[in-house]
């Protein structure tokens, strides 16, 4: 093979966990030009991986228009193969408009008749049931008979970034940062006013020096924790997020204290220490064995329930104190 596109994941946190699976297709076709097409955040998180030749960004839920385009224009890099990540209708469309040679997706939302090899998502019992993204994202490459290396998530920092980032870190004290926005929906957001509390626990008790970590779209939860907070947070991207910076931020951490989002992913990916309070969804998607840290979860009789908005009285995530967050951040700041 010498061209194979790869359409990305949707979320940042799965483009993080998609990274072992498009190093095992570099693994297997050596000589092959990796073009990744999707959206400007999962282009962006990928950037600097010595494996991708291009990326290609296309605007979330694009109309068919707007597939037909970027399905013309990616045609050049998507003779040989397009590997489709997502489970959707649309992207496995977008893998048929390219013309590739071989569309590889799994099995999923009536779209096989786009596919001209649809895996056959993972079951237990007969029925479709969750397992870790990367693996799940390993298991669709194995079609072309690529296999992990068992080294993990990989992602690059910019290194103009990591600079600006690191001259915005005066003092001493370990870094810890705080993520506490989650882009699913409320459901997977710890309050913001525990996320303050540990911050200032762990400035009292640890010296801490605390970074916020918020995205477009989260002003209200950045507002939150700054209104509840009587340490003063850093702000490493100067108030303006990107993914550059985000990268950047989280790769000068000593400590991450997230929810279930993108951020974690990151973490992981560059071997920070994660204390991740995660309620809503289940740890089946997210739980693998390259992270360093713990998830602080609670059983409730409705949970896991996949739902962005809870529709009782979020007690998967209010159970979970600012005592036991905190606890849990010491441990992993002194080991």
């Amino acid at each position: 093979m010498k061209h194979i596109l790869a359409i990305l994941p949707n979320w940042v946190g799965d483009v993080a966990m998609c990274t072992p699976a498009l190093r095992a297709l570099h693994r297997r076709f050596p000589e092959a030009e990796l073009t990744v097409v999707g959206r400007g955040s999962g282009c962006a998180l990928v950037n600097g991986l010595p494996y991708i030749a291009h990326r290609i960004a296309v605007p979330a839920r694009p109309g068919l228009a707007e597939l037909v385009r970027v399905g013309r224009s990616a045609r050049p890099y998507a003779r040989d193969a397009a590997v489709v990540f997502p489970h959707s209708f649309r992207a496995a469309l977008l893998a048929w408009l390219t013309g590739a040679g071989r569309r590889i997706g799994y099995r999923r939302g009536g779209r096989s008749l786009l596919l001209t090899e649809a895996v056959e998502p993972h079951r237990e019992n007969g029925r479709i049931e969750p397992i870790y993204m990367s693996e799940e994202y390993l298991g669709l490459v194995a079609a072309l008979g690529a296999e992990d290396d068992g080294q993990g998530l990989e992602l690059v920092a910019d290194p103009e970034a990591t600079g600006q980032v690191r001259a915005r870190l005066p003092g001493a004290g370990p870094v810890v940062g705080f993520a506490p926005g989650a882009a699913f929906g409320p459901s997977k957001r710890w309050p913001a006013e525990r996320f303050a509390a540990v911050a200032d626990a762990l400035s009292e008790q640890a010296g801490a020096r605390c970074v916020l970590l918020v995205g477009p779209g989260e002003e209200d939860t950045r507002d939150a924790v700054l209104a509840a907070a009587r340490t003063a947070f850093i702000r490493c991207d100067g108030g303006t997020p990107t993914i550059d910076m985000l990268k950047a931020t989280i790769a000068q951490l000593d400590l991450l204290i997230c929810n279930d989002s993108g951020a974690r992913h990151v973490a992981v990916a560059f071997g920070v220490a994660t204390v991740c309070i995660l309620g809503s969804t289940s740890p089946r998607y997210s739980e693998g064995p390259y992270e360093r840290g713990e998830v602080l979860r609670v059983e409730v009789d409705c949970g896991p329930c996949q739902k962005p908005v809870c529709e009782t009285d979020h007690r998967c995530m209010t159970r979970v104190s600012s005592e036991w967050v905190t606890e849990r951040a010491l441990h992993w700041l002194k080991g």
